[in-house]
């Protein structure tokens, strides 16, 4: 049976975070203002992930840590979700990454340690695309219906149509594709700030999705898959609101892990909804989302390799 949803993570804990000038131009969520000491910054991004770690593991979530490491210098190694993806076939994929220091993150090490205790299958690379400039980036960009063979993604330059379709093709998913534009107009760097998908819910930004056909579509789908559609502000969005993952504890309870920041923007009636389906588990990430334009769901790589 395909799994929905998995109750093991893995995050890499920074060991250098800092604001990464090389994403900034395509990530409006990165704060400019946000840039201090780099020292700080660390300390303070540290704090926050050992916290939301702590948080995890208390509710009975199992929580794989890797140390970065300090060279090469890797300001976003704390969004591993970009990087790789785990299947439940035994399947490790990795991905073409648009920033050149963000394509450094990729860490066979890991890989080799994982092979220790899950049935890993096959790694398929697909990071010679970077050297094509077509750019992929894991579940930042695709939103897994893995039940119903669905991904959902929005283009950007992050994202583009010929690496989508191509992962349609291969990894036989049916692809929901669209345009998501910030309130500048510009597209949204990632499809995992603009939605949410749950075990039977759906938490998403459709006034972002300016093509009338192309929204919905996107909701026509959810909806005939099942999912109650919580629709969230444009406000709410840039809070970081659409940037939550739906995962499971050892005991099968479900979550729906979401920063601090996002669930203060949630209104009452947002809440009672999603409250139906999962235990709402937050953290403060302000110095995470601030310098690297990505809160709690980008630091969650989720794992649905079968054990050994």
């Amino acid at each position: 049976m395909t799994q929905a949803l998995t109750s093991q993570i893995l995050m890499i804990r920074p060991v250098r975070f800092a604001f990464n000038t090389q994403t900034a131009e395509s990530n409006s969520f990165q704060n400019p203002q946000a840039i201090a000491e780099a020292e700080k910054t660390q300390a303070q991004a540290l704090q926050e992930f050992d916290a939301m770690v702590a948080n995890l593991r208390q509710r009975g979530v199992e929580v794989w840590v890797y140390n970065d490491t300090p060279e090469p210098h890797t300001p976003d190694s704390i969004f591993p979700n970009n990087w790789v993806s785990f299947h439940q076939d035994g399947k490790i994929i990795l991905y073409p990454m648009y920033a050149p220091n963000r394509r450094l993150e990729r860490r066979t090490d890991i890989i080799e340690d994982l092979k220790g205790t899950f049935a890993v299958q096959e790694v398929v690379d697909l990071s010679h695309f970077e050297a094509q400039n077509h750019f992929l980036e894991g579940t930042g960009s695709l939103i897994f219906d893995r039940v119903n063979r669905i991904a959902y993604a929005c283009l950007s330059p992050r994202a583009d149509k010929m690496m989508l379709k191509m992962f349609g093709e291969k990894f036989d998913y049916e692809m929901i594709i669209f345009d998501a534009l910030d309130r500048q107009g510009k597209p949204i760097y990632h499809t995992n700030v603009v939605m949410c998908l749950g075990d039977n819910f759906a938490v998403i930004c459709d006034e972002c999705i300016p093509n009338a056909q192309q929204r919905e579509i996107v909701l026509d789908t959810l909806s005939k898959t099942g999912k109650e559609v919580v629709s969230i502000t444009m406000t709410q969005l840039e809070n970081f609101a659409g940037n939550m993952l739906n995962i499971t504890t050892i005991e099968d309870e479900h979550l729906l892990v979401m920063s601090e920041r996002a669930y203060r923007s949630l209104n009452a009636e947002q809440i009672a909804t999603l409250e139906k389906y999962a235990t709402m588990v937050y953290s403060s990430l302000a110095t995470i989302e601030n310098n690297g334009g990505g809160s709690a769901r980008c630091m969650m790589a989720e794992v649905f390799l079968p054990k050994m």
